[in-house]
């Protein structure tokens, strides 16, 4: 008789949710002020007004996708500058490997966006349906009319979150109070109701259901986070030294009496008494629930705290901490930090000696030049010039070669006037006279100088730039 083969064990289980404890201490504390100010900074900054003028707007941070450009309030970034974002964007990146570097996992803690929007989830929650043993029993009971009531309730105001949520981003892309008035008459475009609903749900599944999944499964952090950690970096770290064993206080046991009360306080439902874990985001509130428990029993706080594991092994032996000031500065983390100011003091001299005339140059290669019945020879050139300014702007022409001549095809003479916050495609013809050097050379090097002149009222000073290119002649000086 065969034995029947068993079942392979389900690579997947179905996700238990976690109900963390209410806790107090100055972690929970820091949280709280994080998670306010970064709230605030997201829903208040797109209202802050920043006046720049009558053709420009007056919103402070605007990404203005439909004109090309980022304002951020006096800096105004245009597309031929986008290695500004990507510069901030690597700041971004090496900022995060200093803390990581540094203090582990802090940014998973206390500043992520999906760490921030849980915890108003979780408040939320704990305001409605009650503490964790409240939630637990809840969740386990029937389907009741109270049950239905209260996740009702709950889930209408996890909605109206990420419906706030979704409406503040869209209002980054556009005039803030004009797109709300649209929303209210229901008149806005359906770019805007689709973005806006498609954020909404996503802040809904991610902050009301999934939480702890999104760090773990789809965050991709987690796995490039122990490249950025060693030995020395400073994380949340249990003393089992100290704590083991667990149990009832006697004089055979440890400090940890095994409460449970770490385990019940973490948003990621681990038990950091278990060592280092990918699920840890080193958020603190063991830390809290510990020191807590620490002085009803009598015990010195810091059973559970933030140290480097060399740390741990030097208490073991009996020796002192290191100061943690020296886990800090360390070859690794000033390594970032240089790397860090230096993209960063690029990006601001970058931002100051930028040009204040945006003008690209090409020479016209078919034909490379063009001889007129009197024999001049003439070089056509295509120029693209934007003004940068709120006002339509002169822009004038020269040429350095006081042998030569120039035209500014539909223009005065060597000037043309560009509207504003436009970009002019201008056909430039540069002469040379019969016998004079540039005409008889095969190639000549020229320097244009572009000179805007003053805008009444908006900019009082002339602005000069010089493109240097190329005069093709014929090709018969010996």
């Amino acid at each position: 008789m065969s034995i029947p083969e068993a079942s392979p064990p389900s690579l997947y289980a179905a996700r238990e949710p976690i109900f963390p404890r209410r806790v107090k201490g100055h972690f929970r504390t820091a949280k709280w002020w994080i998670m306010a100010i970064t709230l605030g900074i997201y829903y208040i900054t797109p209202w802050i007004r920043w006046d720049r003028g009558p053709n420009l707007p007056d919103q402070a941070v605007l990404v203005d996708l439909a004109n090309r450009r980022f304002f951020f309030f006096m800096i105004e970034i245009w597309p031929h500058e986008f290695y500004f974002v990507a510069g901030l964007l690597i700041m971004a990146g090496l900022g995060l490997f200093l803390f990581t570097s540094a203090a582990g996992r802090v940014w998973c803690g206390y500043a992520c966006p999906q760490t921030v929007w849980t915890d108003l989830f979780i408040l939320v929650e704990r305001w409605i349906e009650g503490d964790r043993n409240a939630r637990i029993r809840l969740h386990r009971s029937k389907w009741t009319a109270e049950k239905i009531r209260k996740s009702a309730v709950k889930w209408t105001a996890w909605f109206l979150i990420g419906l706030a949520t979704g409406g503040a981003w869209i209002f980054y892309f556009t005039d803030a109070p004009t797109l709300l008035r649209d929303l209210v008459t229901l008149s806005a475009s359906p770019v805007a109701w689709i973005t806006m609903l498609t954020l909404t749900m996503t802040t809904f599944v991610f902050g009301g259901f999934m939480r702890e999944q999104v760090c773990i499964y789809m965050c991709p952090w987690p796995r490039i986070q122990a490249a950025m950690m060693d030995e020395e970096t400073i994380t949340i770290a249990y003393r089992d030294w100290r704590g083991e064993p667990r149990g009832k206080p006697g004089a055979d046991k440890g400090d940890c009496i095994d409460c449970m009360a770490c385990v019940n306080v973490c948003p990621m439902g681990i038990d950091i008494r278990d060592g280092q874990q990918l699920a840890c985001i080193t958020c603190g509130l063991c830390i809290d629930a510990c020191n807590d428990m620490m002085d009803k029993i009598g015990k010195p706080r810091g059973l559970i705290d933030y140290l480097a594991l060399t740390d741990e092994a030097r208490e073991r032996r009996g020796e002192p901490a290191v100061p943690a000031w020296k886990h800090v500065l360390r070859p690794r983390t000033i390594l970032y930090t240089l790397l860090w100011a230096g993209v960063g003091a690029a990006l601001v001299a970058a931002l100051f000696l930028r040009s204040p005339i945006d003008v690209n140059v090409t020479p016209v290669r078919n034909p490379t030049f063009v001889t007129l019945s009197d024999g001049t020879i003439r070089n056509t050139y295509e120029i693209r010039l934007r003004n940068m300014e709120g006002e339509a702007r002169w822009f004038s022409f020269s040429v350095e070669d006081p042998a030569l001549a120039l035209s500014v095809e539909g223009g005065t003479g060597g000037r043309i006037e560009v509207p504003a916050n436009e970009t002019a495609h201008v056909r430039l013809y540069v002469t040379a006279a019969p016998g004079t050097v540039a005409a008889r050379a095969q190639r000549s090097d020229i320097r244009l100088w572009i000179e805007g002149e003053p805008v009444p009222g908006v900019k009082d000073t002339t602005d000069l730039v010089s493109k240097d290119t190329v005069f093709n002649g014929k090709g018969d000086q010996p």
